[in-house]
């Protein structure tokens, strides 16, 4: 399975915790999807890139580490988990259509994510004309 597939099935996965108020640990991930923990980072990067460019919450601020409790250093779509996962909560996901794979290989294509500073990336949106980095 591509990337931008198993990213469309964490979207799924990630938008129904998001219903229920609820937070996966990388490990909780890993085994519902079948994919090594140290592969999720750059399975994770299409969704936030994707809601970054859609001025979307940041969904992916819902995968935390067990032992630290906030996503990993690839997360940069916000600087306030836990205020992104309240505005990621308050959010009607399920009303939402879910991106195509094509849509996220776009996102990543327009804006790589993972680990790359905010700053960076707004820095970037400011050069090109894409105001889809906000910090939220």
């Amino acid at each position: 399975m591509k990337r931008e597939q198993r990213a469309a099935q964490i979207w799924s996965l990630l938008a129904l915790c998001a219903s229920r108020r609820q937070i996966l640990t990388y490990g909780e991930l890993s085994q519902l999807i079948g994919v090594p923990n140290p592969y999720l980072g750059q399975l994770l990067e299409p969704v936030q890139s994707f809601c970054l460019t859609s001025k979307l919450p940041p969904l992916t601020s819902l995968v935390v580490s067990e032992r630290t409790g906030i996503p990993g250093a690839g997360f940069i779509a916000a600087a306030d988990v836990p205020s992104a996962q309240a505005q990621v909560f308050a959010f009607n996901w399920l009303s939402t259509p879910a991106p195509t794979p094509e849509q996220f290989e776009q996102a990543v294509s327009a804006l790589p994510s993972n680990g790359r500073p905010l700053a960076e990336l707004q820095r970037q949106g400011r050069a090109t004309g894409n105001s889809g980095t906000s910090s939220t």
